[in-house]
């Protein structure tokens, strides 16, 4: 038996709360997981886990056994990263996820530089405006917006975007331009809801130190920033578009600004990774990398 396989197995079957996703993430066969934990209980003479039809739990041998698994892995990644990093290049599978908007715009303008920059580094981008359990799903880092409140989490702020009210030329032309945010429940409005909760995001608008926060109806309602962005750009209404993203349409005649006297609160945006004990070279790499590329793009280096 691989001892420190098996060891690996039964963290991750404890992270992820089975043995199914702990194979995925492993990208092993499941057989192989359950294998491992079962010689691995042989071996020890306890049982780690409680195990039913419907979820797998730890027992109270198997909690103990878990955290002094979790500091021997740890120790042994940084004994592996401390070795690799001084013989070239960070390399290895790197699993990331970015919220839709954002990824879409990283590969356009920026992630072919980082992977030319680390040629051994196998880059895995998850897309989701979900939040993700970055233990469970065997994520290295994100790159979120808004404040970070995990306590577990290393939250490394990189920039900051904020959010343009903004329509299609054609929207605009057949509907008006709205003067002030007390003219927008007369328009067609585009929503963005929260996942979990499908709480919709307030809009926000401040002006010579009067600030107006407005929940407003409207005929759609999203939680995807990519297909945001696309109901926007159809001309179904008016829209709250990051201004990343609203810098590149604006230049294509896609889209225009409105309320452009007012502002929105800026957003903090973040690289965050789970580790407090160790930053691996590959994590490292893309972590450097986004605090410069942030620090270089345009509509993300305001100032909160």
């Amino acid at each position: 038996m691989d001892k420190l396989k098996a060891m690996e197995a039964f963290v991750r079957v404890v992270d992820t709360g089975g043995f199914t996703r702990a194979a995925e993430v492993m990208q092993a066969p499941k057989a192989t997981v359950s294998t491992l934990i079962q010689d691995l209980e042989s071996q020890l003479g306890v049982r780690l886990l409680h195990r039913t039809t419907r979820k797998v739990t730890v027992t109270a041998d198997g909690a103990s056994y878990y955290e002094r698994c979790l500091r021997i892995l740890d120790d042994l990644r940084e004994a592996d990263d401390s070795v690799s990093s001084r013989q070239g290049d960070p390399n290895g599978r790197l699993r990331i996820d970015v919220f839709t908007g954002m990824a879409s715009y990283l590969l356009a303008s920026g992630l072919p530089d980082f992977l030319a920059r680390h040629p051994k580094i196998r880059l895995e981008m998850g897309c989701s405006d979900r939040p993700v359990n970055m233990v469970s799903e065997g994520v290295d880092c994100v790159i979120r917006a808004g404040e970070i409140t995990d306590p577990s989490l290393i939250a490394r702020r990189i920039g900051s975007m904020w959010f343009v009210p903004c329509a299609s030329p054609s929207y605009l032309a057949q509907h008006g331009v709205p003067k002030h945010p007390s003219d927008l429940p007369k328009h067609a409005l585009i929503n963005y809801f929260l996942h979990g909760s499908g709480r919709a995001v307030p809009w926000d608008f401040t002006k010579d130190g009067e600030r107006l926060e407005l929940m407003l109806d409207g005929p759609l309602a999203v939680n995807d920033s990519n297909v945001y962005e696309d109901a926007c750009l159809a001309g179904v209404g008016i829209g709250r578009v990051p201004s990343f993203s609203y810098q590149r349409y604006c230049q294509q005649g896609l889209l225009q600004a409105v309320l452009a006297d007012w502002s929105s609160d800026p957003v903090p945006v973040y690289v965050v990774y789970a580790s407090k004990r160790h930053l691996s070279t590959k994590v490292q790499a893309f972590v450097e990398w986004a605090a410069e590329f942030f620090e270089n793009a345009p509509g993300l280096r305001r100032l909160a």
